[in-house]
């Protein structure tokens, strides 16, 4: 039974983007694979990194280092409740599917601050171990979400630019990073401003392709395949 874990994040259960997420619930379930979700906002998941991530004394009572400190907690087992949850979460998982509406050429703040304080040294890099050999690199990641702008808008020519430039920081500065084999993303352009009927055919595309998501190749992690 392969398991799978969603990042959803967005306040709109009747969203597109709360859409998707429950079609991938379903049609994964249907499979038979364990499907388990953080669904950030209806946790309301912090995602401020602070000293309160850290129970108990510092590495370092003098000058706080997030990065030292959570590596050190990591280490001792003495990170946040909330954070050594989500990492059981993304430890157990085959499959990581983060679901979201694009903000600002990135994801929203809450999944970023998931990243910042879930993704720590020790539990998913540990330099040199990071990219290729990242510790999560047995696992797959794909990045689902929906744009405000239309196709066009983020074409090699449109105003935005490439849409692959936008995702070179999230799939390859975060992801690859941390080992994850990157499968395409599944892009939504600009549902709020496209016909019901296109809207539907949105959904029925992403229910296809999870019907053979475990058949598909990674993406090739390289600088050639965003900036070519």
């Amino acid at each position: 039974m392969a398991k799978v874990l969603i990042i959803y994040a967005h306040q709109e259960p009747r969203s597109l983007n709360g859409s998707l997420k429950n079609l991938a619930v379903e049609e994964l379930s249907k499979q038979g694979c364990n499907v388990t979700m953080s669904d950030l906002y209806a946790m309301q998941f912090e995602p401020k990194a602070t000293r309160n991530d850290i129970i108990g004394s510092l590495h370092n009572s003098e000058h706080f280092d997030y990065g030292v400190e959570s590596w050190e907690a990591y280490k001792r087992r003495c990170l946040a409740s909330d954070l050594i949850e989500e990492q059981r979460k993304v430890q157990e998982a085959e499959l990581v599917i983060f679901q979201f509406p694009l903000y600002w050429f990135s994801m929203p703040a809450i999944m970023k601050g998931w990243m910042d304080r879930v993704l720590v040294q020790g539990f998913a890099h540990n330099f040199p171990q990071c990219y290729d050999d990242g510790l999560l690199k047995n696992k797959l990641a794909l990045l689902s979400f929906t744009t405000g702008g239309d196709e066009e808008m983020f074409s090699k020519g449109g105003v935005s630019g490439d849409i692959r430039y936008l995702l070179w920081p999230m799939q390859h500065g975060i992801m690859h990073f941390c080992g994850f084999k990157v499968l395409a993303p599944q892009i939504c352009f600009a549902p709020e401003y496209v016909s019901e009927e296109k809207r539907k055919e949105m959904l029925t595309s992403w229910a296809q392709r999870l019907k053979t998501i475990w058949e598909e190749k990674p993406i090739n992690c390289t600088p050639e395949w965003y900036f070519k």
